[in-house]
């Protein structure tokens, strides 16, 4: 008999284009990247998300087993998270009735974000299966990340952000497991929310090791001719222009840097993206737009490319649950100067496989960069380090974990019915 997950990613489709809004980034690659390896070990994954726009097909075929299943609830239009949870209650009435005149019995329920876990949580007692959630950020760390901690008597920043504090806290502890990428996540969720230990399991993300392999010189030559780089030193900054990911700090720093480097920011839409356009502006005022580029957002299979030709990723980020892009610049050998936040430490260690910044500060990050751009027999040993320090993050281990996770939980959830009776 097939086991049959239904997943749950209500805000953002996991096919979505990264990077090019600030609601896709390093949740999408996890969700589509489980979901094809759970289907490779032949799980069938059915993963759930609301439409955003009138012409998506209702149900599209990721892989043998995976299916994308678009859910109209709210207007068919792009809504920024915070606009969501009015349509979380239509959301789940419609999973259910797909579900029901599909035939579809589920044995577990995965949810990703807190808007899934608040949707997917009725479903999972309608089926009698357990939830598993991973929360990706939870509001209360990532404030907390930059300088705005809400304490549980402090009074929220606006309604949404009141809502999503309320319904976190209930959500980590009705749910029978979350999953969490690191063992500080799950420490600070034990501290917040007082989740037991028993009920978390840390699993982090994954990566790719056949599409992000590691550098030679000759592709390293062809990188840069493809990129048009010629010998300037190059740093790469990959991902969402949020302003959690510290990217006018990036910008500061690159003010500041004895060696003149140029900086290719990959990320958003450079034809007419307000943030693009202030970041432009940012760069000019610091004296510095002829040494920034904005390339914009690329599919992910170019990713390698922009790796490769780069002398340091930098990933500045003000809080990172986990920190994908330093995962991927690693696989390919590229040098990572990282911000000690959130789970970076946990993936880049200091002096071995990259630098880690423990000061938020401009004049910090650009000392290090500095360092790493000077320093050949340094750069030298991080590159040799980088690939095999994250070979544990392969997606094929991540997907036996889950999947061992999986079927630990729906072995207990029969026992537990087994012995209803007592």
């Amino acid at each position: 008999m097939c086991f049959r997950v239904a997943m749950f990613s209500l805000h953002t489709s996991p096919i979505a284009p990264l990077g090019r809004t600030r609601d896709a980034g390093g949740m999408n690659v996890y969700i589509r990247e489980l979901s094809r390896e759970l289907g490779r070990s032949g799980i069938s994954v059915d993963i759930f998300t609301r439409r955003s726009q009138p012409d998506t097909p209702n149900i599209q075929r990721l892989s043998e087993r995976v299916r994308l299943i678009t859910i109209t609830a709210g207007p068919a239009e792009p809504l920024p998270p915070s606009a969501l949870h009015p349509y979380v209650s239509e959301f789940t009435c419609r999973v259910a009735r797909f579900a029901e005149r599909n035939d579809h019995p589920y044995d577990m329920v995965h949810s990703h974000y807190w808007l899934s876990a608040a949707a997917a949580a009725p479903l999972a007692r309608l089926w009698d299966v357990p939830q598993v959630t991973m929360f990706h950020t939870v509001e209360r760390l990532k404030a907390q990340q930059q300088g705005l901690a809400l304490e549980a008597t402090s009074a929220p920043r606006d309604h949404a952000a009141a809502i999503r504090i309320e319904s976190e806290g209930r959500l980590v502890t009705s749910t029978e497991c979350v999953i969490v990428s690191t063992e500080l996540e799950g420490e600070q969720l034990r501290r917040l929310y007082g989740l037991s230990p028993s009920r978390t399991r840390v699993i982090p993300c994954g990566v790719d090791l056949d599409a992000f392999t590691p550098v030679t010189p000759a592709r390293r030559a062809e990188a840069r001719r493809a990129l048009d780089l010629g010998e300037t030193p190059t740093l790469l900054f990959v991902g969402r222009l949020d302003p959690i990911k510290g990217i006018d700090l990036l910008l500061e720093s690159v003010a500041l840097l004895r060696t003149p480097a140029r900086l290719l920011v990959v990320g958003g839409d450079p034809s007419g993206d307000p943030e693009v356009e202030r970041l432009r502006a940012r760069a000019t005022g610091l004296g510095i737009a002829e040494r920034v580029r904005f390339p914009g957002a690329v599919p992910q299979r170019d990713l390698p490319t922009y790796y490769h030709a780069a002398d340091a990723v930098i990933v500045s980020s003000r809080y990172e649950s986990f920190g994908l892009v330093a995962v991927e610049a690693l696989a390919c050998g590229a040098p990572v100067v990282a911000s000690a936040a959130g789970g970076l430490p946990s993936i880049v260690r200091d002096g071995e496989n990259g630098l880690l910044v423990r000061w938020r500060s401009p004049q910090a990050f650009a000392e290090r960069i500095d360092l790493l751009l000077s320093d050949d027999a340094l750069r030298a040993q991080l590159q040799a380090n980088a690939r095999a320090s994250i070979e544990q993050f392969d997606w094929r281990r991540i997907g036996d974990r889950v999947r061992d996770l999986y079927q630990q939980l729906a072995a207990e959830s029969t026992s537990a019915v087994a012995c209803s009776c007592f």
